[in-house]
């Protein structure tokens, strides 16, 4: 009875901390969104750029609990904007892709992958995925733990594809023609894309969005010798994305650095790099 009842409190310390370091845990994911919308000293130069900080990754998958079109708009608009900002997607056409591809943050594809724009895993792809039945049954999909990621990811999903860089000669203002290139350039199958993507955008009024960027893009805007470089050698397994998180610099920077048409990499190739932006 004695060895009982130790037993049986043992295990109700241990059900106790368990609640108790998720409760922690659900704290800190509120306290990691709110702190997107804040500014300070130590991130200043980043946000000035558009590239915020992403929530850390802890490997807890999390999503926003969205009800609606209109509340998940309310959600994500600024994030977007920030895209916007740093990678020169319009904020609105982030937003409609956003609203049509996760069924307005509640389908099943983005409440089991925090996947908001249908992307698929893709060769290259060494995230975490999931199976979802879309043009075939049991089609791999993207995975991320906090749905943050994956906007960032669309972002530069674009950004890296050499069929969509005819897309950003466009005004960030020209959501139309966008929408129409997306589908031509091979982002959806639908032949109604962007017909849904221009309804979505025009009956939300999600164009207010790209008329007024957060600050001017001071990064375009001054000259590319301004920062110490140095040279990296590609390795086994690189790619633009893995190289442009280590030096905390968007694909899109690391190309223009380099003067790249194309995302294609060779081992040993030599890199470019901003050695100031080292991520230790």
């Amino acid at each position: 009875m004695i060895k009982k009842g130790i037993l049986l409190m043992a295990i109700a310390l241990f059900l106790g901390g368990c609640k108790a370091k998720r409760s922690t845990t659900q704290a800190n994911r509120y306290k990691m969104v709110s702190s997107i919308r804040t500014v300070d000293a130590t991130t200043k130069e980043a946000k000035e750029d558009g590239l915020y900080p992403l929530p850390e990754d802890t490997g807890v998958f999390y999503r926003f609990p969205i009800h609606s079109a209109e509340e998940y708009i309310e959600t994500f608009a600024e994030i977007a904007q920030m895209e916007m900002k740093a990678f020169g997607i319009p904020a609105s056409i982030t937003l409609a892709q956003g609203l049509l591809e996760s069924g307005y943050g509640m389908g099943a594809l983005a409440l089991k992958t925090n996947n908001h724009f249908g992307i698929k895993c893709h060769t290259g792809w060494t995230g975490d995925y999931d199976f979802h039945d879309d043009d075939e049954k049991g089609e791999c999909f993207r995975k991320y733990n906090h749905p943050m990621y994956s906007f960032r990811d669309h972002s530069l999903f674009l950004t890296s594809r050499s069929r969509y860089a005819g897309l950003f000669e466009l005004p960030n203002t020209d959501y139309q023609r966008w929408a129409v290139g997306l589908k031509e350039a091979g982002y959806a199958t639908d032949r109604h894309y962007p017909k849904k993507l221009i309804a979505l955008i025009e009956r939300h009024q999600l164009y207010r969005f790209d008329g007024k960027p957060l600050k001017p893009n001071y990064r375009t805007a001054t000259t590319s010798n301004t920062y110490p470089t140095a040279i990296y050698v590609v390795k086994r397994g690189d790619t633009l994305y893995s190289i442009s998180r280590r030096y905390l610099v968007s694909v899109e920077e690391l190309m223009q650095l380099n003067q790249m048409k194309s995302s294609t990499l060779s081992i040993g190739q030599q890199l470019t790099v901003k050695s100031d932006k080292i991520n230790k």
